[in-house]
């Protein structure tokens, strides 16, 4: 039951039988906060067809529905146009009634159409850092949601397999690893490669400040000439012509990393429908350039690289294949992207990746719509500001990012610690502790993550996420093992007869003004699911939770449950409408990826 679906329905026949005109569409909001009432009617767009003062407007409507619509329409008041709306307590105890029925309560079952979410899409250079982090969660979180209001969901991961960056790593392994490998070292395979990604960095840079100290060569020369630049680059050729020595090694230190990955993907709570490598799809991208040149739509340059020029549209030239015919990132999107539809005819396809490849994917619907591919226009893309931390950036190359599995592990035993601290674990096993400290750390860093709206930079505080008060996941973990909680003591008190069946005081039941708060929140969650939907955001659904679960803390302070002064039909109500904001908070917090602990 969704209420303003309902008010603007009564509006609408208020409108046609005091009028008999038709209006593009009445205006429904919720009524501000400062006002009484639920929901508000602007009579402005309706003066045309009324003929009369906006406040007369407002009251003429007011009084038909009141008179008209009297089971939904309980009371009236006008604030110059704006028509204020009190809906009844019996419809708000109708609308309880019949959200406790719908299994599948603010979700859709099918809308016909099929999406596909890319989301992580690492480098095999590098471990996962706290970047990837937000990267998975909002990535896992859209599928959910996007999953929540009808689509046929496929969660997709690039793994970008090949390219110099790779070839850093394994030149660097090469030159001075000594034939270390994660087995022997115990170090998880993708920090492994990592270490090397740093290593060649660093003497990259130490041959950079010798060619410009010795020979007297500006920076930008001397980068082009240092000979382990050289190297790496002589690799990715080696690797594009399969040579089985470079080939091998790149398949080796791929494996490590892979394996590294999955790890790190299961302690997150992510994961994928479909995987796919660069190495795979940038071959068919190398042809779909080549058949673009072949057309015309690309051109060649006296070096022997291809182009698109795209200044005709307002942007620039666009390279597509190195003059040594090596590939770039486009490349393989372009390749990816065409793959993708052909398996499964994609309505949408939507890339998670961060804002700084804002003209990349621009340029990637051009270029695929100057292919003729007119699906081009169901690509969207998900950009998303940079985690950044109270000391600045991170930096990959120079290895000083947050290591996700480090701060993953962080998470859990903070958790850990604050909760012993604050007796929320008493009396628990140590298995019982372990799990909850889990569900508790991890929920933590995906809230803190998820609240921010996905377009904004953020600034990271793990002492700030873990806190059990405030606008935090412990806390809304928290009030739903609360629930549960009371929902256990009432089985107990149930067997020894204190507590009746609900059902006995539905009918003719007057719910109190916070009740009836809590009723509307939660029939709102189906209008919040959909919002979230369209504006690809989880920040919606997070800040829903956080409303619901503040709002059952005030109301259980002023109206408690359990007490043995609490009338039998008042306490059984209660327990009722706590189960419906535990059901929801989880239903919530599922779609951010977000465990519920029954116990705290």
């Amino acid at each position: 039951m969704n209420a303003e679906n309902t008010v603007k329905t009564c509006c609408e026949r208020a409108v046609a039988a005091l009028y008999g005109g038709a209006v593009a569409e009445v205006q429904i909001s919720k009524t501000r906060k400062e006002f009484e009432g639920d929901y508000t009617l602007v009579t402005f767009p309706l003066l045309k067809i009324s003929r009369k003062a906006p406040e007369a407007t407002a009251n003429e409507i007011g009084i038909w529905l009141r008179e008209n619509c009297a089971e939904t329409i309980g009371n009236f008041n006008v604030i110059k146009g704006f028509l204020n709306l009190s809906l009844t307590p019996a419809y708000w105890i109708g609308a309880m009634a019949e959200m406790r029925g719908e299994s599948n309560y603010g979700f859709v079952c099918d809308n016909g159409r099929t999406v596909m979410v890319e989301y992580s899409s690492p480098n095999t250079n590098k471990p996962l850092h706290l970047g990837h982090i937000r990267n998975n969660l909002l990535g896992y979180s859209v599928s959910k949601i996007l999953e929540a209001n009808g689509c046929n969901v496929l969660k997709a991961n690039l793994v970008n397999d090949r390219g110099i960056h790779i070839c850093k790593s394994m030149l660097a392994w090469l030159k001075f690893g000594e034939g270390e490998t994660p087995e022997s070292t115990g170090m998880k395979g993708d920090h492994l490669v990592g270490k090397y990604y740093v290593a060649f960095d660093q003497a990259y840079k130490a041959e950079v400040r010798q060619l410009m100290a010795e020979r007297g060569l500006d920076e930008e020369t001397a980068k082009r000439e240092a000979p382990i630049m050289r190297e790496a680059q002589e690799m990715l050729r080696r690797w594009e012509a399969k040579d089985p020595e470079v080939y091998g090694l790149w398949e080796r230190m791929n494996g490590w990393v892979y394996k590294g990955f999955d790890e790190t993907y299961r302690a997150l709570g992510v994961s994928f429908d479909k995987v796919y490598y660069e190495s795979n799809t940038y071959l068919l991208g190398k042809e779909l350039v080549q058949r673009g040149l072949e057309n015309g739509v690309f051109f060649r340059k006296e070096d022997g690289s291809v182009w698109a020029d795209l200044t005709g549209d307002g942007l620039d030239q666009k390279l597509l294949l190195r003059g040594d015919g090596t590939s770039v990132y486009m490349t393989q999107d372009l390749g990816t992207a065409v793959q993708r539809h052909g398996e499964y005819g994609l309505d949408e396809m939507v890339y998670v990746v961060g804002n700084e490849q804002n003209y990349h994917f621009q340029v990637l619907k051009l270029i695929l719509r100057k292919l003729g591919y007119e699906w081009a226009d169901g690509i969207f893309h998900l950009s998303y500001g940079m985690v950044e931390l109270p000391e600045g950036k991170m930096k990959s190359r120079e290895g000083t990012v947050v290591d996700a599995d480090d701060l993953i592990a962080e998470m859990v035993a903070t958790a850990r610690a604050v909760a012993v601290e604050a007796g929320k674990l008493d009396g628990l096993s140590d298995e019982e502790i372990a799990e909850i400290s889990r569900m508790v750390g991890l929920g933590a860093l995906k809230y803190f993550i998820l609240k921010v709206d996905p377009k904004k930079t953020m600034l990271f505080d793990p002492k700030e996420s873990i806190d059990f008060n405030g606008n935090t996941g412990p806390f809304i973990q928290y009030t739903y093992a609360r629930i549960r909680s009371l929902q256990r003591r009432a089985e107990e008190q149930k067997g020894e007869g204190r507590v009746a069946s609900a059902a006995d005081f539905f009918d003719g039941r007057v719910p109190e003004a916070k009740e009836i708060e809590l009723i509307k929140l939660l029939t709102e969650f189906g209008g919040v699911v959909r919002e979230a939907g369209e504006a690809f955001s989880p920040a919606i659904v997070a800040a829903y939770a956080y409303d619901l679960a503040k709002e059952f803390n005030q109301y259980y302070h002023d109206y408690p449950i359990l007490r043995s002064d609490v009338a039998s039909e008042d306490r059984a109500f209660r327990l009722v409408l706590a189960g419906e904001v535990a059901r929801i908070l989880a239903r919530a917090m599922g779609l951010l990826g977000i465990e519920m602990p029954e116990r705290m």
